[in-house]
């Protein structure tokens, strides 16, 4: 049976700030979305959950209807506008903020809500968790699809699964020019290598088994691609298969257990590391620390059981601690690159710049020791590379010469035969 799972997520308000949705606004998602499970035939959803991770409220769906479906995205679309009601007559903080158009237009990707999802053939043990993110961007997820598809050395199942260790297709999509490139391991590992170096362009987007078995979709949309401005990050949300042909559900989970650093944070300015918490967790007011999470299901004809805390057992609170020190050891560096992002990727830019314009105000020109400024070579000073001359004319009226060419051996030869002077005849 042909199952579509689909995630859509949103950031439509929050308790106080950027921490948590309310109750209120949870259950008119949920209204919204219930009201759409198939019953007596009517209806656009086999099983659906709804949950949040900070203040982002995740959307789970099952159905058969495909990827892309107008219906589907526009059942999200009404369940956020409808919580967007109940948080501005709350007074939360941000009311509808993913919500970046006026009205539906056929599909949420390019409408503020982050979209993942994936068309396959149900297996009769269907396997799969959903890692939803708050207070970062999509390429913080690059770093463990790398360790779950291409390193070996977090994942040993890369050497004894016969089919991951034929290699998998990555699709990778550059986020600022809207293009995708697809990559197969193992041959294109270097070139992927180079692309995941820089998460803030280049965004892991799918992953498919050599014989175009999906694997992992994720959400790409870039929020500040679509406003033109900053809107709050991207908070991306990811769903991945395991067991079986794919990873295993710990090898996938594991991938998260070294707390790297990503961007985004307070005002999206900033690196900090990556933190796994437990189910509907706020996000932290300690400078917000990028937070994910892991819901872990299983599915028979598209109805699903769970989730189960992916990140709640003892031994992720030990990751938990490692995420704090290094977010508090990276934030006592302050304002200094790299804590915070660089210029182009600072999200409140505006207001960078307008520091900065303060500061060129107030540039003056360096002079030397003898009071004489010291200008700086002006570009168009800097000598060019000498072009080849071409061979000057004499001032005549004749029409100039061609350069003579370089004699073949055989008319060398000739012209040489035809020089020689017989030598005269030797006296005696």
């Amino acid at each position: 049976m042909k199952i579509t799972v689909t995630v859509i997520k949103a950031d439509v308000g929050g308790i106080g700030g950027h921490t948590r949705p309310s109750d209120g606004l949870l259950n008119a998602v949920k209204n919204m979305v219930r009201s759409q499970m198939i019953r007596n035939g009517k209806g656009l959803l086999i099983d659906s959950y709804m949950g949040y991770c900070g203040d982002d409220i995740h959307i789970v769906m099952t159905h058969t209807r495909g990827t892309d479906n107008k219906e589907i995205h526009q059942l999200a679309w009404r369940a956020f506008e409808a919580a967007t009601k109940v948080a501005k007559n709350e007074g939360l903080y941000g009311a509808g903020q993913d919500l970046l158009k006026d009205s539906f237009s056929g599909n949420v990707k390019g409408m503020g809500p982050g979209v993942a999802e994936m068309t396959f053939e149900e297996r009769p043990n269907e396997a799969f968790t959903i890692y939803a993110a708050d207070k970062t961007e999509p390429g913080a997820f690059n770093y463990p699809f790398y360790r779950m598809f291409v390193d070996t050395l977090s994942n040993t199942g890369l050497i004894v699964n016969k089919n991951l260790a034929s290699g998998v297709k990555i699709n990778v999509m550059d986020v600022e020019k809207g293009k995708i490139a697809q990559l197969v391991m193992w041959q294109d590992k270097p070139t992927l290598e180079a692309a995941l170096m820089y998460p803030g362009r280049y965004v892991v987007s799918s992953v498919y088994t050599r014989d175009n078995q999906p694997i992992l979709a994720a959400s790409t949309d870039r929020l500040h691609n679509i406003a033109g401005k900053y809107v709050g990050k991207d908070d991306p949300i990811c769903i991945i298969r395991t067991q079986k042909d794919f990873p295993a559900t710990e090898e996938a989970g594991s991938a998260f257990s070294n707390p790297h650093l990503v961007a985004g944070n307070t005002r999206g300015s900033h690196h900090m590391p990556l933190m796994p918490v437990k189910l509907n967790s706020s996000a932290s007011i300690n400078y917000a620390i990028p937070i994910v999470s892991a819901l872990v299901f299983s599915m028979h004809n598209g109805k699903l059981v769970g989730p189960v805390d992916g990140f709640g057992t003892a031994d992720w609170d030990y990751v938990r601690q490692i995420a704090v020190e290094r977010a508090i050891a990276i934030r006592s560096q302050g304002f200094v690159h790299p804590a915070t992002l660089v210029p182009e990727e600072l999200e409140y830019a505006e207001g960078y710049r307008a520091r900065m314009n303060v500061l060129w105000s107030k540039m003056r020109p360096i002079s030397d020791a003898k009071g004489h400024q010291m200008h700086p070579q002006k570009p168009q000073q800097i000598a060019k590379p000498q072009q080849p001359t071409k061979p000057q004319q004499a001032p005549t009226s004749k029409p100039a010469q061609k350069p003579q060419q370089k004699p073949t051996p055989k008319m060398a030869k000739k012209i040489k035969k035809s020089r020689q002077v017989k030598a005269p005849a030797q006296t005696q």
